[in-house]
């Protein structure tokens, strides 16, 4: 197992693990949030938005952003996230592999 682990296999050992545990999807979803969440907030950040501004754009209230801005809050809709996206100039893309 070391030595595959030093050829890059240790993502197969992790997802094989999670699957056996049951847990692959959430933890797979739960990812995916975090890391829309956090694309969001650095397009904000990058373009100087306030969590207001950002609000407005998004025609709803600061509290609804920061559910979507919030990692762990998988209720955001995807319509919610494309919505966000357009509003920091970017686009929501999702696929099935």
């Amino acid at each position: 197992m070391t030595e595959d682990i030093e050829k890059g296999h240790l993502g197969q050992y992790f997802e094989e693990f999670l699957k056996e545990q049951g847990t692959y999807e959430s933890t797979t979803a739960q990812a995916v949030k975090r890391v829309l969440a956090f694309q969001i907030s650095e397009a904000m950040k990058t373009q100087g938005l306030s969590k207001v501004e950002m609000a407005r754009r998004l025609h709803t209230s600061r509290s609804q952003l920061d559910r979507l801005l919030d990692p762990e809050n998988e209720g955001v809709t995807v319509g919610m996230l494309a919505r966000a996206a357009k509003a920091v100039g970017r686009e929501l893309r999702i696929e099935l592999a």
